[in-house]
């Protein structure tokens, strides 16, 4: 499994999650050196951000509800939406695509660090523009949704 993040100033860094099922354990893990990093990499603070999560319960609990609160998100400013909804999560199109990507290679990969090799390097192909049609896309979304 793979966690990422994206900004509308290009992708956040991606992190290989060990196999099985993810906790909320792993998910505030994750987000304590992956998510923070991204965030000081592009000189963002969690006071300026929108964070936007689905409903899945390891994202709602009390110990990531509890990350968020000590790590100076605004509550208001972390929103739940529908899982995997390429319409109203813009980190879906890059899902999308990354699979394209990855389904492009000639060859199966050999293995799950052949893969994790394949996905770092695709990954760091998406651009600012790339991104910034995503959010443009998604924005027009969401007025039309809430209008």
């Amino acid at each position: 499994m793979v966690w990422g993040c994206i900004t509308y100033d290009g992708c956040g860094y991606a992190c290989w999650i060990s196999e099985g099922t993810m906790k909320a354990s792993d998910y505030v893990g994750v987000h304590g050196i992956t998510l923070m990093d991204s965030l000081e990499y592009y000189g963002y603070h969690p006071h300026n951000i929108y964070f936007q999560q689905d409903n899945d319960p390891k994202r709602t609990s009390k110990l990531a509800r509890q990350w968020f609160k000590d790590n100076n998100f605004k509550c208001d400013h972390t929103f739940n939406w529908p899982s995997q909804s390429p319409d109203l999560n813009p980190i879906e199109h890059i899902w999308h695509h990354l699979k394209l990507k990855l389904s492009a290679y000639d060859t199966r990969a050999k293995g799950v660090h052949e893969l994790w090799n394949r996905v770092e390097k695709e990954w760091s192909t998406f651009t600012a523009e790339d991104l910034e049609k995503w959010f443009q896309c998604w924005f027009l979304y969401l007025v039309l949704i809430f209008s």
